[in-house]
């Protein structure tokens, strides 16, 4: 897959995302640089589709994989010999956090030359190029404002240059965005393409490929899911308004999913996935899955299961009681420690030997054949016990090395099968109309396919399955609607962690944790679940008046204080 090369070779030969607008003028008279013929927005356009979902290695283990992936219940630290606890990004650290934040904010500058270049009067004025551009801009500030609530937005882009912009409400922030998907949408019309040759995205589109009327389902399923997420908040005045015009116009369909495809070749550095951070930060940094997200897979027959995790590695494995003194609480709770760990392979339905001397206990499992989760956030004084070979590890299809062949499964950014899962939620709670039943499975399938699952398998799924089946009460529907979303989007922690806040499902991991004897608080209160990251260190001293205005109207900088539309 040579896309990233192609699009990097073509941002080498104009100028970098940041270079001012008069940059151009000398484009247009030095030899050495590409003419003005030849330049075209689209080669800047694929960075900005690229940038937010597949960062450089940093970003892309700190903030993904240590924060939101970990969120979501999706994966998990601290097994025997990994370098961390799991309570790692439970508890606040300022590198980690930052990471997130600097990721995000070091975007606003891509994003607001784009929009310059692109406006009428810009160095590449083009009404439609600008509506994707709206477009993008949008689901990053979804992604944005959902991990850290208030955020600059109104007087980031500001004729007036403001160097120190206000942090702007959840609900203010939302209404822009839609108000701007809006926009969008009605320049983009009837029209199929942003122009001819140059003019023309095309492949440098990594997502649609240039299709106008595959960004305008995009840009209105987005409202659709912003509107959900907003219904029942505190001051809600626009969400069913916006509900009722996503529904009653076209939203993404089968085979529609907004994907990236992954590149096996080009350098971690600069573009991340996780094989990079699986294959070469050693074995101390390898991840298990989470037991919410196996059991579910597992105990309901779905086909992603071998999609999405590799069973349990297995072997022989003592684990020891430490000594009174040296370990007194070690001692004390091995008891209690090694039965919570029997009794989650009893519940897994493993198959293993569990002799108990006293002293120690011998564990024997068969190589590659149980599939067992591991719970989230168990305390790092349990590390000692929980062996990697006890759990699943991620797929094939998420650590495929690079340049070693293979495939690897593609970066989302908004999937067709959500599409329809949103429109049988809103079927169910009364807010739209339809099927319920058909669009739900409509969803899972196309959630499926992303990951290559054939439809016999789905076929099969959808017919035999009773989690396949909205036949409950309409609270127990919605929650099977919550946890198919919350599946689907594995390896998209942003997206499914904010599923958990916002629908309280998996209800498992929602309720936080309580019993510190087993699982570890970190810095957030009586356990409770993490609803946002914490604002970038550097805010306090570059921005302390919006900074403590933003905290003031929301709530402590902590991660366990809930944005706006949380439930």
């Amino acid at each position: 897959m040579k896309i990233f090369h192609k699009t990097l070779i073509g941002l080498a030969s104009i100028a970098t995302l940041g270079s001012c607008t008069a940059g151009f003028e000398e484009m247009n008279t030095n030899p050495n640089l590409i003419g003005e013929n030849d330049a075209s927005a689209k080669y800047f356009l694929t960075e900005l589709m690229i940038r937010p979902y597949i960062p450089a290695r940093y970003n892309y283990w700190r903030a993904h994989l240590i924060h939101t992936d970990r969120y979501a219940g999706h994966f998990t630290f601290g097994q025997n010999g990994n370098w961390w606890s799991d309570e790692l990004g439970y508890s606040y650290d300022v590198a980690y956090t930052d990471a997130a934040w600097d990721h995000y904010n070091g975007l606003l500058g891509t994003v607001k030359q784009l929009l310059e270049f692109t406006e009428p009067g810009g160095a590449f004025e083009n009404e439609l190029t600008h509506a994707v551009v709206l477009i993008l801009k949008s689901h990053y500030f979804q992604l944005y404002t959902d991990t850290f609530g208030m955020i600059p937005y109104s007087e980031v882009f500001s004729d007036e240059d403001i160097s120190l912009p206000k942090f702007d409400s959840q609900k203010d922030i939302y209404k822009g965005i839609i108000a701007d998907l809006d926009a969008a949408m009605a320049a983009i019309g009837d029209n199929t393409s942003t122009g001819d040759a140059l003019e023309d995205l095309g492949d440098n589109d990594v997502i649609y490929g240039g299709d106008l009327q595959k960004w305008k389902r995009f840009a209105n399923t987005l409202k659709l899911k912003m509107a959900m997420r907003a219904q029942g908040a505190t001051g809600d005045d626009f969400s069913q308004s916006a509900i009722n015009e996503a529904l009653a116009a076209p939203l993404l369909s089968e085979g529609e999913s907004a994907l990236i495809e992954k590149d096996l070749e080009i350098s971690q550095w600069d573009y991340s996935t996780y094989a990079d951070v699986w294959h070469n930060f050693g074995a101390g940094s390898d991840w298990a899955v989470g037991r919410e997200l196996v059991d579910y897979l597992r105990d309901n027959n779905d086909p992603r299961l071998d999609q999405y995790v590799k069973p349990a590695a297995g072997g022989e494995f003592t684990l020891i009681r430490p000594t009174a003194s040296e370990d007194q609480e070690g001692y004390d709770l091995f008891p209690k420690r090694t039965n919570f760990l029997k009794t989650l392979f009893d519940e897994s339905g493993a198959e293993y030997t569990w002799d108990d001397q006293g002293s120690q206990i011998v564990v024997s499992m068969p190589e590659n054949t149980n599939y067992i989760g591991q719970p989230v956030r168990l305390s790092g004084e349990m590390s000692s016990l929980l062996q990697f070979g006890f759990f699943c590890s991620p797929s094939d299809l998420v650590i495929q090395q690079k340049n070693q062949g293979g495939t690897s499964t593609p970066e989302t950014v908004l999937l067709s099968g959500e599409s329809y899962l949103l429109q049988a939620e809103a079927v169910l709670k009364g807010l739209g109309s339809g099927d319920a039943q058909e669009l739900y499975q409509m969803g899972i399938k196309e959630a499926m396919r992303v990951w290559g699952v054939d439809d016999a398998s789905i076929d099969a799924f959808l017919a035999n399955e009773a989690i396949a089946q909205l036949d409950g009460t309409t609270d127990e529907n919605l929650e099977k609607v919550y946890i198919q979303r919350w599946i689907a989007h594995y390896t998209d922690g942003y997206e499914a962690w904010a599923i958990v806040r916002d629908s309280g499902y998996p209800a498992t991991l929602a309720a936080g944790v309580s019993d510190y004897e087993l699982y570890g608080p970190g810095t957030i209160t009586a356990g409770g679940y993490p609803q946002r990251l914490r604002y970038g260190s550097s805010l306090q001293a570059s921005n302390p008046n919006n900074y403590n205005d933003a905290i003031s109207n929301q709530g402590p900088d902590m991660q366990g204080t809930k944005l706006w539309w949380a439930k």
